[in-house]
């Protein structure tokens, strides 16, 4: 075998286990990663939607819905070894799976340490229009004394375990909020009215 061969011979040869070697701590490492991951099994976020203070929830002529509240809910963070990022937070108001409120955005980058607890108390305003058939159904749900309004979250949060993070994953709460009305609230307006309700929300990663 010339000279030149055969050193290009080792030099593919050295290279290979070079790549053997990067893939084999590679592999290593994600396996560790895999294995603390399954040993500590992330639980998801407890949301609790503890009262609101409700200004304004106004059905006009126009079918136009005019909502305006400030909410307080509690998130707790059960794992004893994980930290939650919150890369985005959103939230909203809804009436029958429609969006009634626009949709406040908490600031980004909130973090919750294990078994923290925090609260986020944001305003929601909307004044969208709604079809003749949801104005109808509002209607008699104001006529029967009871209208229920879900408080929606969604978010986008990390695990943080150490110094290492996972990948997005798309958070969505949902939190059933029933407020009552009557003739002596100002009918069809419920003004200045706060409720405490002290409600477990539905929470899906």
């Amino acid at each position: 075998m010339a000279y030149g061969h055969y050193h290009d011979y080792r030099r593919k040869k050295l290279y290979r286990r070079i790549l053997i070697g990067v893939g084999a701590i590679v592999v290593l490492v994600v396996f560790a990663i895999f294995l603390v991951w399954i040993i500590l099994r992330p639980t998801k976020p407890e949301f609790v939607l503890q009262d609101t203070t409700l200004n304004a929830l106004n059905l006009s002529q126009a079918s136009f819905l005019t909502t305006s509240m400030q909410i307080t809910i509690s998130i707790r963070n059960p794992n004893e070894r994980i930290g939650i990022y919150y890369e985005q937070v959103d939230i909203y108001a809804s009436y029958r799976n429609q969006q009634i409120t626009e949709a406040t955005e908490l600031p980004p980058g909130i973090y919750m340490g294990h078994k923290e607890i925090t609260v986020w108390s944001p305003f929601l305003n909307g004044n969208v229009p709604i079809s003749q058939y949801l104005a109808a159904v509002m209607s008699e749900d104001f006529n029967a004394g009871i209208v229920l309004v879900n408080i929606k979250v969604s978010a986008r949060l990390k695990w943080k375990v150490g110094t290492w993070m996972s990948g997005n994953y798309h958070l969505i709460v949902n939190c059933p909020a029933y407020f009552t009305s009557s003739k002596r609230d100002g009918f069809p307006f419920l003004v200045g009215i706060k409720y405490q309700f002290i409600r477990s929300c539905s929470v899906e990663v």
